[in-house]
């Protein structure tokens, strides 16, 4: 009977253990310095170096957290992750709506549109960006498929495909918002400024967090430890991204 409750006792006891991480904190103070503290340098006191400052210290800190977590969570089993990120990506999605509907009531009730001083946005660079980031969703379908029938060397490859196309979404939206910025449209011209480089910048902000989160993969992945449920997790993320941009290229350059 003692032996009984020894082992229920050490049976609860296993069962009271928590996983802890640090790199949620790291994430969390690399937000802190990339907006409300970089934001208020820039717009608030005016000192544009103290916010260049508060961005180099927070996209690394986020960066780092994010692969620092990603590569605690790899070699794990599916778990709670696949619903997990679904409620993550819900969550999500309400930011982008709450943005969208700013920029639809802003839209609807200006007596002309565009604003005073908007420049003509480009109408090919966006059908080729989208191009790009919907084959990076068949893409890592596809890497996902390979990883199921137990072709790992064939998921690498996929993978990587993927996380080049991601990669040149990024570059071309730099490319564009550099663009922009040389014809004097920047975030403080019109409201339209402020709508499109916020709702543009949380998109491309997410598809960092994605090539992260792949890169993050990457290496379990050439090892042959990564797990079939953080693949799909890291899947099911990204599809997200790819179909938010449906709605920002849509609604910001086409409407």
């Amino acid at each position: 009977m003692a032996h009984e409750h020894a082992h229920d006792g050490h049976h609860g006891a296993a069962h009271a253990h928590w996983d802890t991480s640090v790199w949620p904190f790291v994430i969390s103070f690399g937000i802190l310095f990339m907006l409300p503290i970089a934001f208020s340098f820039h717009y608030a006191y005016n000192m544009p170096f103290a916010a260049i400052l508060s961005l180099g210290i927070g996209i690394p800190l986020i960066v780092a957290g994010v692969v620092g977590w990603v590569n605690e969570a790899h070699t794990q089993g599916e778990g709670l992750s696949y619903g997990a990120m679904g409620w993550f990506i819900l969550a999500e999605a309400m930011i982008f709506i709450s943005m969208f509907a700013g920029y639809w009531y802003m839209r609807l009730i200006a007596p002309t549109w565009p604003p005073a001083g908007t420049v003509e946005l480009p109408k090919v660079m966006p059908l080729v960006m989208t191009a790009i980031l919907v084959s990076s969703s068949f893409t890592i379908h596809y890497a996902e498929h390979l990883l199921h029938e137990g072709d790992k060397s064939g998921y690498v490859k996929w993978l990587l495909l993927t996380i080049v196309l991601g990669a040149c979404f990024l570059g071309m939206s730099a490319y564009e918002w550099s663009h922009l910025f040389h014809e004097g449209f920047t975030v403080k011209t019109n409201v339209f400024g402020t709508v499109f480089f916020s709702i543009t910048g949380l998109h491309g902000s997410h598809v960092i967090v994605g090539l992260c989160i792949f890169l993050a993969a990457l290496k379990p992945a050439l090892s042959g430890a990564l797990s079939m449920g953080f693949a799909r997790t890291a899947g099911l993320y990204w599809h997200f991204v790819d179909i938010i941009w449906f709605f920002v290229v849509s609604q910001v350059y086409y409407w």
